[in-house]
């Protein structure tokens, strides 16, 4: 089983990646969790939103396996505590499927990746910088994994 963090946008800041980076490291070598970059189309002066998103979308949906578990970060999904996430992550290892995360641009994912996910999930009702959500959401799938394992990583 994989969990895949698909995300839109390439070339982040150094401590981004070292951030990502620790935690993707500490998953163990059963739930490795990957990182597939999506390329941001280009926005000038006056960008066609919604053609781009379009662009965003097929790229994203490309990256998703045909079996995959597909859930959406939206800032209106719902809000899942750690240990919610945690159970998440046991029903997912039972399951044996792949799991993967969309995280759209600047504008959000296009309708096509919320239609194709199977759960929409909000990390904070906050608006999050794209680039902190992928430390944030593998600390959190590492955090959630230390909890099924009795880690002492998580201490609740």
């Amino acid at each position: 089983m994989r969990l895949r963090l698909i995300c839109v946008g390439q070339k982040m800041p150094d401590w981004v990646t070292a951030g990502y980076n620790d935690y993707a490291r500490r998953m163990p070598p059963e739930l490795p969790l990957e990182l597939t970059e999506i390329a941001m189309p280009h926005r000038g002066k006056n960008p066609d939103i919604p053609r781009l998103m379009q662009r965003e979308s097929d790229s994203i949906l490309s990256a998703v396996g045909q079996r995959d578990t597909v859930i959406a970060l939206e800032v209106g999904g719902r809000p899942w505590s750690t240990e919610k996430l945690a159970s998440q992550l046991e029903r997912w290892q039972q399951d044996g499927q792949d799991v993967s995360f969309l995280v759209g641009g600047p504008d959000g994912l296009a309708d096509a990746c919320r239609q194709r996910a199977d759960q929409q999930w909000s990390l904070s009702p906050l608006t999050l910088p794209h680039p902190l959500v992928r430390i944030l959401l593998a600390e959190q799938l590492y955090r959630a994994w230390s909890i099924t394992r009795n880690h002492p990583y998580h201490r609740a």
